[in-house]
């Protein structure tokens, strides 16, 4: 039988220790490198823990590009996704199971401004209708994981990140608030509407 060969400690990309991404659970911290056989195949896998949720993953260090794990944000691409929170909220006229589905892909892509978006797009103020229980869902799901990434790029706390996120929502209004159409599922328009955001 060929075994596939163990890629060398020296040629990894992360080590022990690092901050990582995945795109399905959000910031975790590689705690180990392990060599283990399975089913005669040699493997060395990246054994990552997610803190909050309380898990880890091990995620072979062959298939890391297809498994979508990746370095933190640098603090450019952070900021283009705190810029995405200030542009205008995008609703799209389309049923809502539809729309919850992208909503949920743009979280699951592990992309900061995607996830951004989503937060945007979901945002509501005081002055606002509250939002219904899955949109809460989806907006503190995104909210979250946009927060996570944050603290560790800035190596600050959830509290403070909260506050840099906050600023950056913050006298931005949605005044024409565009309310969900029902449609048929027969329906498949994909009109976008914009709904302005700020505050004049």
């Amino acid at each position: 039988m060929v075994r596939s060969p163990i890629l060398p400690k020296k040629d990894l990309i992360f080590e022990k220790g690092d901050q990582v991404v995945y795109p399905t659970h959000g910031v975790g911290r590689i705690i180990e490198i392990q060599d283990q056989t399975l089913a005669g195949i040699k493997l060395q896998l990246y054994v990552v823990e997610f803190e909050k949720d309380k898990m880890t993953l091990s995620v072979p260090t062959a298939k890391l590009e297809s498994s979508g794990m990746r370095k933190l944000s640098s603090k450019q691409q952070m900021n283009e996704a705190l810029n995405a929170l200030k542009g205008r909220a995008r609703v799209k006229r389309a049923m809502w199971s539809r729309r919850a589905k992208e909503y949920e892909d743009k979280i699951n892509s592990g992309d900061p401004k995607s996830i951004a978006e989503v937060v945007r797009d979901l945002h509501r103020n005081a002055n606002q209708p509250e939002q219904s229980y899955s949109e809460r869902q989806i907006y503190e799901s995104a909210l979250d994981r946009l927060l996570n990434e944050l603290a560790a790029v800035e190596n600050v706390d959830l509290s403070e990140a909260l506050t840099i996120l906050e600023k950056n929502l913050k006298n931005y209004t949605k005044k024409n608030v565009t309310e969900d159409v029902s449609l048929n599922d027969g329906d498949t328009s994909d009109e976008t509407y914009e709904i302005n955001n700020r505050t004049e």
